[in-house]
């Protein structure tokens, strides 16, 4: 059994640079699949997500390979199936796009139902609505489902709600539908608009991506081309949170100060200093914590994805705090967690009740997602003793150097290794890397 073991740290300083965006990456690597031609992606991290679809990759025939500047080339050309395995595909949840990235191309894709992480359900209920919408079949399976269409037609698409994964995957198979696509309440997302802005590249017409009208104009084929993806706001915004946990100063490089803006008006607002500029955003502390309220959102909006380590934050502020999630109103795993470690935490429904200021003291405790590991992470620089945190493999799906770029701060982490001796007691050691 592996863990990351975190010792308690003083003030974090430094720098580090930010990966590509982990949702962003997903998307485009699928939408490569629309191409007639070579595509090249820029910057796309070495997470375990990213493996699960170099998988998928040859089991299709899709060329991809990883160059030894980090660049990924694909090549769709070869693509010979449109099935993909229902196991790869419960390996996380974006596997999604394949179905919008294959249908017009092969009139019938067979897929497994998305997993990822397990603190909510992944509706494709909007998904299924504009398939539909353009002129697909959509049927249900025990493990897997198919989406079928001898032609796909453009259609006016009303969303029932905002939601990113639809709005993304709905301009994949728009993008080579007969006609005109109109989306209507699509998400406005960065990682939207930057698959837009990989497809349009690519020969795709593709209007309004960044605003919640997109109109798609389907084009017969698509071209190859290179593309750079955005940098990771929610790992930007994990680390600005870290600073606030012990005081310090964290600079976080290479990334989009306009894609943070409501994650660091909530930092100001808890009490830390903040300073942007054009591709870097620094974070220090000016003293205490200060409580606050936060009410998660679709972007522009403070980000679901960010209310898990500003939990963990927030444990450090005196008074009570609030933290309301609409958006996936079970995703609060980690405060069972949080409580191993002494903090009082109370949750209601979607809302999570925090009285800050007590001492943390350090456990063993399990990260149930991505998100979750970083909240535990954050709360184990703050502990007394040591924390040891189990379910690294969440944290590997979504970030490849956690350890190194938290160790580049001054925080004392190792990732460790629990097995058995012989005798059954248990012998922990470094797990050699």
């Amino acid at each position: 059994m592996r863990y990351i073991q975190v010792e308690t740290a003083g003030a974090l300083h430094g720098s580090v640079r930010i990966p590509g965006s982990k949702n962003s990456s997903l998307a485009l690597l699928a939408a490569a699949c629309l191409a007639d031609d070579v595509v090249t992606l820029e910057g796309i991290p070495a997470i375990d997500d990213v493996k699960v679809v170099s998988r998928i990759a040859q089991d299709i025939g899709l060329e991809l390979h990883r160059m030894e500047n980090g660049n990924i080339v694909l090549d769709p050309r070869w693509i010979h199936s449109a099935v993909i395995d229902p196991g790869k595909a419960a390996a996380y949840r974006a596997s999604y796009y394949f179905a919008g990235a294959l249908l017009a191309k092969f009139g019938r894709v067979t897929i497994g139902f998305p997993g990822g992480d397990d603190f909510s359900s992944r509706p494709i209920d909007q998904h299924v609505k504009a398939f539909q919408a353009m002129g697909a079949k959509v049927e249900f399976h025990e493990d897997y489902y198919v989406v079928e269409a001898a032609e796909l037609r453009g259609s006016d698409i009303y969303f029932d709600t905002i939601t990113s994964g639809a709005t993304i995957n709905s301009m994949l198979a728009a993008c080579r539908a007969k006609g005109r696509t109109n989306l209507y309440n699509a998400a406005v997302d960065p990682e939207v608009v930057d698959t837009a802005t990989l497809l349009n590249r690519l020969g795709a017409r593709i209007y309004g991506a960044g605003t919640d009208r997109i109109r798609i104009e389907g084009v017969p084929y698509l071209n190859g081309g290179d593309h750079a993806v955005i940098p990771d706001r929610l790992i930007a915004g994990t680390f600005l949170m870290a600073a606030g946990m012990n005081g310090g100063q964290v600079t976080v490089q290479d990334v989009i100060p306009e894609h943070l803006g409501s994650c660091l008006a909530k930092l100001k607002e808890v009490g830390l200093g903040i300073e942007a500029g054009e591709s870097s955003i620094t974070a220090y502390g000016l003293g205490a914590i200060k409580a606050t309220r936060i009410r998660t959102a679709m972007y522009p909006g403070f980000a679901t994805d960010l209310q898990q380590p500003m939990t963990a934050l927030l444990t450090q502020a005196k008074g009570k705090s609030i933290v309301t999630d609409r958006v996936f109103p079970n995703r609060f795993n980690h405060v069972p967690q949080l409580r191993r470690m002494g903090a009082d935490v109370e949750v209601r429904k979607e809302t999570a009740f925090i009285r800050g200021g007590r001492p943390l003291v350090g456990e063993w405790v399990h990260a149930t997602d991505v998100r979750a590991g970083f909240c535990l992470l954050l709360a184990g620089l703050a502990a007394e003793g040591v924390t040891r945190i189990t379910g690294v493999e969440h944290l590997e799906r979504g970030f490849d150097d956690v350890i190194e770029s938290f160790r580049s701060l001054g925080a004392n982490l190792s990732m460790m290794k629990q097995e058995t001796e012989p005798n059954g007691r248990p012998a922990i050691g470094m797990n050699g890397f």
